[in-house]
């Protein structure tokens, strides 16, 4: 018995590729067919990369040869798959926000670590930089940001821009403001369901006159709950960075906290972790350090998780007297907390870079300036 190739490809004809229209001839999906006597070889090239759709082509291709050629056709079957690309990981989600280059999302598993004093700080040393910063005060039941700014008392106004009327952030240290914090009393619980506060938000972000920042720090709260999805699905974030205390009970919730921005449904590139109230030290024993909640524990999680650590920031009561004050300490010249601050601040920096230069550059994630970061080859 000899088979003949044309025979073989006619008999191909009859079939569909798994998931397109056309047959296995016509769409090109046949790459070679080879016949020697009773025996036939047949190469096909798919583009559904399915355990169930290559299975499906084999038995599809052998049930055709054996019915329109010979039911006693020796037929082997080489299933190659040519997926298209994914799209890159490190995808932007989100609504462009027209004039914010950078979204930098500040969060942790556990409340209480010192998270939006890295904010504070963060925005602070970014300003110093030459940067245009803003802070968006995400945390809708515990807003911390406006008396770390000392600017609880204000309101933001309502300006006009391209005839709507938007909200003027309320600036401080020349860093602008928004936060619930400004539109309810000080005595005022919010409480509010998740739809409430993912809209309020939403207005916070869309109709405010932000103007044109290099940086835009979320604020986010504690844990991993309707708001941080609000912001995922809201905003093209550019990156996250994780704060933690170096305590096993802190780092637990910081790895659900690097876990959640690196879920396929998120995925959202973390920047790195920073290990807040690293040791105390006494302002009048500077070179001392009390290692009073553990040690190396954020250093050690960062490099189990292939993240880079930021930064250690130490306990000194100058950073807690800074906040309630409404001073941030990277204000501070030539301390510890100051150095510790600008350490962190550029190696944020230079993540970000690193992470815009692995995506294609868009509008969303384009820095604009690198005036006064070191980190950064000009």
């Amino acid at each position: 018995m000899k088979l003949e190739k044309q025979a073989i490809f006619n008999a191909l004809k009859t079939i569909s590729v798994p998931g397109e229209g056309e047959d296995m001839v016509t769409s090109g999906a046949v790459t070679n067919v080879v016949t020697f006597g009773d025996e036939v070889i047949v190469d096909i090239t798919i583009k559904n990369p399915s355990l169930q759709a290559k299975k499906k082509a084999e038995v599809e291709i052998m049930k055709a040869i054996h019915a329109e050629v010979h039911m006693k056709a020796q037929v082997k079957v080489n299933v190659r798959v040519d997926a298209p690309e994914k799209a890159p990981k490190n995808e932007i989600k989100g609504k462009p926000i027209p004039g914010i280059q950078n979204i930098i999302a500040v969060a942790s598993g556990k409340g209480g670590v010192g998270k939006s004093t890295i904010t504070a700080n963060l925005a602070v040393s970014l300003q110093k930089m030459g940067f245009k910063v803003g802070i968006l005060d995400a945390d809708i039941y515990g807003p911390s940001i406006p008396i770390m700014f000392d600017v609880q008392d204000e309101k933001p106004l309502s300006v006009k821009v391209d005839g709507k009327q938007k909200m003027k952030p309320v600036e401080s240290y020349g860093v602008k403001i928004l936060s619930i914090g400004f539109f309810t009393k000080p005595d005022q619980a919010v409480v509010w369901r998740g739809p409430m506060a993912s809209k309020a938000l939403n207005q916070m972000i869309f109709d405010a006159a932000w103007g044109e920042l290099d940086f835009l720090l979320v604020d986010l709260p504690p844990g991993t709950g309707d708001i941080h999805l609000s912001i995922v699905q809201a905003m093209p974030l550019t990156g996250a960075v994780v704060v933690s205390t170096p305590q096993n009970v802190a780092l637990a919730d910081a790895k659900k906290g690097v876990a959640m921005f690196q879920q396929d449904s998120i995925n959202v590139p973390v920047l790195g972790i920073v290990e807040n109230m690293a040791w105390f030290t006494p302002e009048e024993l500077p070179e001392n350090k009390y290692y009073i909640f553990g040690k190396e524990g954020a250093s050690n999680l960062a490099e189990d998780l292939g993240v880079r650590l930021l930064a250690q920031i130490p306990l000194v009561q100058s950073i807690r007297e800074g906040g309630d004050v409404g001073h941030p300490a990277a204000l501070q010249k030539d301390t510890i907390l100051a150095e510790a601050f600008e350490t962190m601040t550029r190696n944020s920096v230079e993540e970000l870079v690193k992470r815009n230069d692995s995506l294609p550059p868009t509008e969303a994630v384009k820095i604009t300036t690198m005036a006064g970061c070191a980190a950064v080859k000009k």
